[in-house]
């Protein structure tokens, strides 16, 4: 029976530490080592338990893996989330278990710290080239504001943003979606993003290593899918589209931010563009052959390179009501 596994988990005071602290955060092995004050294999072997038994979930970036909770409220899991309000209420109750939470999630600041501190060091070496590139085109509160703007008129829902960067549009849509999954390829952004978003609560915002040609999700997971200054990079950005509209529901929209087209070669060289931008009708014809009725572009002026909104409906039936409203 699932529940006596469940129970058997967690009937050691460190697994139930971890737990809580993953109620606050997701956090690498190491990471909780270092918080628990225990040895990494000791508290592998914990976490293993707790995986085993469904209430921890694993998963990789590079040399590192990372542990988040796999119960709680926003899932199909009564069990689980009945599971998550037991260990909440154990903490209010229980002076003695709640005085260890406190000490525990004491520790938390200085992971945080050591998060911020690593993106900070990234940020500074290279600053200079994002700050060039920058000035080139749309500021970037005027582009996010009208991403609100175009979004606004129907639920989030589930929302992928993929090629995260920074993690700057799940933190802009954090309030307004159901749930965020922020995706990207490479671990340095990650780590970034990590720091940026980890004051966010646990269950709002997932990390997941990948690429945006082979995206790890089953199809039609999501409402919708943004790609914020991604596409440019991709050698075939139609791959990309028929991956982003694979994921998406039927009904559902995709956001797309980039460049309008434009003759800066130099960014090729410098910044990795794979596409100097899109023309308001190679982008029709791309989002078209995914799957997404395209709708007029946005153009924001006030920069060299023109930024460009696109949205694209995924063809199909309505997305379905009930989903958290955006309030932007």
């Amino acid at each position: 029976m699932r529940i006596e596994t469940i129970l058997r988990a967690l009937g050691d005071p460190t697994r139930l530490r971890i737990m809580r602290l993953l109620s606050a955060m997701e956090l690498a092995v190491g990471e909780l080592a270092q918080v628990l004050g225990q040895s990494q294999p000791r508290v592998s072997r914990h976490v293993g338990i707790l995986c085993d038994a469904g209430l921890a979930e694993r998963h990789r970036e590079g040399s590192w893996v990372f542990l988040r909770s796999a119960i709680g409220e926003g899932r199909d899991d009564p069990v689980g989330a009945a599971v998550a309000r037991l260990l909440a209420t154990a903490e209010a109750e229980d002076a003695g278990f709640a005085a260890l939470c406190a000490e525990d999630r004491h520790h938390l600041a200085t992971i945080r710290a050591a998060r911020e501190h690593s993106a900070e060091a990234y940020f500074a070496r290279h600053a200079e080239e994002w700050d060039d590139l920058r000035k080139l085109h749309s500021p970037d509160d005027l582009v996010e504001a009208r991403l609100r703007e175009v979004l606004a008129d129907a639920p989030l829902g589930d929302l992928l943003d993929i090629g995260t960067g920074t993690g700057r549009m799940a933190e802009l849509f954090a309030e307004q979606a159901d749930r965020i999954v922020a995706l990207d390829k490479s671990l340095d952004m990650l780590r970034v993003a990590r720091a940026k978003l980890q004051r966010l609560p646990a269950d709002t915002v997932e990390l997941v290593q990948g690429d945006f040609t082979a995206l790890p999700f089953p199809a039609q997971s999501f409402d919708t899918v943004v790609l914020h200054q991604v596409l440019h990079f991709a050698p075939d950005p139609s791959v990309a589209l028929a991956e982003a509209a694979r994921v998406t529901r039927p009904g559902g929209r995709i956001a797309i931010v980039d460049f309008a087209a434009h003759a800066r070669e130099e960014l090729r060289a410098r910044h990795a563009h794979a596409r100097l931008g899109f023309t308001k009708g190679a982008m029709a014809t791309l989002l078209g052959e995914a799957g997404f009725e395209a709708g007029p572009p946005v153009a924001l002026a006030g920069g060299e390179l023109v930024v460009k909104i696109w949205l694209g409906h995924r063809q199909g039936a309505a997305v379905p009501a009930g989903r958290k409203a955006n309030a932007g």
